[in-house]
């Protein structure tokens, strides 16, 4: 007999997970501890001899239900959920470096991801250096003496794309390990376990949720290293993922696909008109087949504007983009740099790494994309000096 067919990552995740009574949605287990009937039971549990829960700090019936098909919709074989994406980062970084350790970063990383490395690993230790992608992929030997090489594909801000089967080469042959943000492209955009990266971690209150109501974050991989970070920060740096948000990751799951595709139809909308709009001047929006195993184009991109553009009076002239830091939601939302730029202290990635100041960015939610077009069109012509 033929192994059955791999099955479609839109079936997949609309798949019935529901409860013993029938439901085609899990419960909700809203509940600290699991109770024993008898010391025997609690006994073999502690003795690892059951897998029956004892506490939600590790273990929760809900939330294991969002880690299994998160991880199915990654190919990994686990997942571990956090309750933000940067406990998901941190845990994992924090899960494979000591002192003396030294990660390659990729640059225009994620802001609180650049602070992370640079106000508690450095500190600690950790050397951090930051490299353009091109440098991830030309050179071989940059991650030889590399623990770790932190990627982006594409990179926050300024969305460059990277080629991960490259680099997941050049990392194997220096036994480096490999983690990849993927927020951005999501498994219907890129699936990264599958070229070659070693652990994928993922913002999971952008584009998993999709509801703009939920904070949270996850990462997947081996059994191996999801069991390494699940044995040491998950439960002893305790950034759990609670039973409620699983359950709306479950919810924001379901409706992944359809809504990245309505997203990608929206950026392609906008990125054909914004070329040939005389005040933009460069546009940041990797689509499909822009690197190897990015399939699709997601709704986050960045433009740079013509110094003729009041930028303060664009953002404010625009009626379907609310101002707002995050996004992968279903409205839609403007970052200007110039706020990001002068945001106080004294990390700043996007000083660090040379954003410049004409750059804004645009999450198209999904609102009708000629709507969100006369919009963006009215209040250009609004902002000329």
């Amino acid at each position: 007999m033929h192994d059955p067919a791999p099955l479609d990552l839109a079936t997949l995740l609309a798949a019935v997970n529901g409860g013993p009574d029938g439901s085609v949605t899990p419960p909700i287990v809203q509940t600290s501890l699991f109770a024993f009937d008898n010391y025997q039971q609690f006994v073999d549990r502690m003795a690892g001899e059951t897998t029956q829960p004892v506490y939600s700090r590790v273990q929760n019936p809900t939330v294991a239900a969002f880690e299994n098909l998160m991880a199915q919709a990654e190919a990994g074989e686990a997942a571990v959920g956090f309750a933000s994406g940067m406990a998901a980062i941190s845990s994992t970084v924090l899960a494979f470096l000591r002192p003396g350790d030294r990660i390659a970063c990729i640059e225009h990383v994620y802001p609180d991801t650049y602070r992370l490395f640079e106000r508690m690993l450095r500190p600690f230790g950790v050397e951090i250096t930051y490299h353009p992608a091109e440098a991830f992929e030309r050179n071989a030997d940059l991650l030889a003496g590399v623990r770790m090489a932190y990627l982006e594909s594409p990179s926050s801000l300024v969305f460059k794309p990277i080629n991960l089967p490259l680099v997941a080469e050049h990392a194997r042959r220096h036994d480096a390990l490999t983690v990849i943000d993927n927020s951005w492209a999501t498994p219907v955009f890129q699936r990264p376990l599958t070229l070659g990266i070693d652990l994928v971690v993922h913002s999971a209150s952008k584009y998993i949720s999709g509801h703009s109501d939920t904070v949270a974050g996850v990462v997947a991989g081996s059994a191996a290293l999801i069991g390494r970070i699940r044995d040491l920060p998950l439960p002893l740096l305790g950034g759990k993922l609670a039973p409620f948000e699983a359950w709306l990751l479950i919810r924001g799951l379901r409706t992944l696909e359809v809504r990245m595709q309505r997203h990608q139809s929206t950026a392609d909308y906008f990125v054909t008109r914004l070329a040939a709009h005389p005040l933009v001047t460069a546009i940041h929006s990797p689509g499909p087949n822009s690197v190897p195993g990015l399939t699709g184009r997601a709704g986050l991109m960045s433009v740079e504007l013509d110094d003729r553009v009041d930028i303060p009076r664009f953002v404010d002239s625009l009626r379907h983009f609310r101002i707002g830091v995050s996004w992968g939601g279903f409205e839609s939302l403007v970052l200007p740099a110039q706020a990001t730029l002068s945001q106080q202290g004294k990390y700043n990635s996007a000083q660090r790494f040379g954003v410049s100041s004409r750059l804004v960015r645009f999450s198209l939610g999904l609102e009708s994309p000629t709507d969100l077009w006369a919009d963006m069109e009215a209040a250009l012509s609004k902002s000329v000096a």
